[in-house]
C-alpha cells in the first residue's frame, strides 16, 4: 500500500492513499487535535519547546552537556525518558489521541545518543536495577514504555526507528531492543530520506537490512518535498521491494503524482525488483 505523512488536514480526504498519517505532535513540540480515519503520529522524546522552557527535563551527559538542539548534530530538543511528569502526559496524549484515532504512531523514541542520560535520577534508577549493563538498563526503560503505549492503544501501533539496521547499533544509540520491542509493535517505520534520490542503492542496502533485522512488518517512508517525480517512483520501486507499505513526507501532491504513476505501471503489467 502507499500513503502520505501530513500535517495538512485537508489533504487526508484525498482518495489517491491508501494510508494516511496525520502528525499531531511534532519535535518542535507543536500540538494538533487528532483526526479519525488517520494513523495519530507522536514525537515522543523529541520536544523542543519542552527542552527549551525546562532544561531540567533534558537527558544530559556525564559532562553536564544537556540534549538541546544546541548540541552540534541535534536537529531538535529532547525528554529524558525517565522523567515522570512528562511520561504521564505523553502516556496521556497517546491515550487521547488512540480515542480518536485508533491506529498510533510512535516517533522519536527513546535516548538521544549513547552517551545519555546521567541525570541524577537515571544514575539513581540504573544504579538501584537489576541490571549490570547500562544500554540493557535503558532497553528496559524504553521497552516498558512503549509496552505502556501499547496498552492505550486499541488499533495498530507503528513505531518509527532511526535508519541504521546494524546490529546493535539502535540498541547503543537509542535503547531500543527490537526483539523486546516485537513484543508489543505491530510495524515498523523506517524514514529513508533524500532530496533528490538520484541515487538509490544506499536505500535498498538499508531497507534490505532492516528486512532481514525485524520480526514485524516493514513500512518505509520517502520524503517528497521538491523531488522530481521521476526520481520518487524509481525511489518507492525499489522500498516497495523490501517494505509492505510505502509512505511520502510531506508533499501530498507529489504523493499523489507519484502513487497515481505506480499504479499506472502496476495496471500495464510491469514489475521491479
Amino acid at each position: 500500500m502507499f500513503g502520505v505523512v501530513t500535517r495538512n488536514a485537508e489533504e487526508l480526504d484525498w482518495p489517491t492513499f491508501d494510508r494516511r498519517c496525520y502528525e499531531v505532535k511534532s519535535v518542535s513540540g507543536q500540538a494538533r487535535e487528532p483526526i479519525a480515519g488517520a494513523t495519530s503520529m507522536i514525537a515522543c522524546h523529541a520536544d523542543t519547546a519542552a527542552a527549551d522552557a525546562s532544561p531540567e527535563l533534558a537527558p544530559v551527559t556525564e559532562d553536564g552537556d544537556l540534549a538541546t538542539r544546541e548540541r552540534q548534530y541535534f536537529d531538535w530538543g529532547y525528554v529524558c525518558p525517565t522523567h515522570p511528569d512528562y511520561r504521564e502526559g505523553l502516556l496521556e496524549t497517546i491515550a487521547d489521541a488512540a480515542d480518536t484515532s485508533g491506529d498510533v504512531r510512535l516517533d522519536d523514541v527513546g535516548f538521544p545518543r549513547p552517551e545519555y542520560c546521567f541525570c541524577d535520577r537515571c544514575v539513581e534508577r540504573f544504579a538501584t536495577s537489576e541490571y549490570d549493563d547500562r544500554f540493557a538498563w535503558r532497553a528496559s526503560v524504553v521497552t516498558e514504555f512503549v509496552g505502556e503505549a501499547a496498552d492505550r492503544i486499541p488499533g495498530k501501533l507503528s513505531l518509527t526507528l532511526h535508519p541504521d539496521p546494524y546490529p546493535g547499533h539502535l540498541h547503543e544509540r537509542s535503547g531500543l531492543d527490537l526483539d523486546g520491542l516485537s513484543e508489543h509493535v505491530d510495524e515498523f517505520v523506517v524514514p529513508l530520506y533524500d532530496t533528490a534520490y538520484g541515487t538509490t542503492y544506499w536505500l535498498e542496502s538499508i531497507a534490505s537490512g532492516f528486512r532481514d533485522a525485524l520480526d514485524a512488518p516493514l513500512a518505509i517512508e520517502l520524503y517528497a518535498v521538491d523531488i522530481e517525480i521521476e526520481n520518487l517512483v524509481h525511489a518507492a520501486e525499489v522500498a516497495d521491494a523490501y517494505a509492505t507499505d510505502v509512505l511520502f513526507g510531506y508533499d501530498a501532491s507529489n504523493a499523489q503524482a507519484a502513487i497515481r504513476r505506480l499504479n499506472a505501471e502496476t495496471r500495464e503489467g510491469k514489475s521491479h525488483g
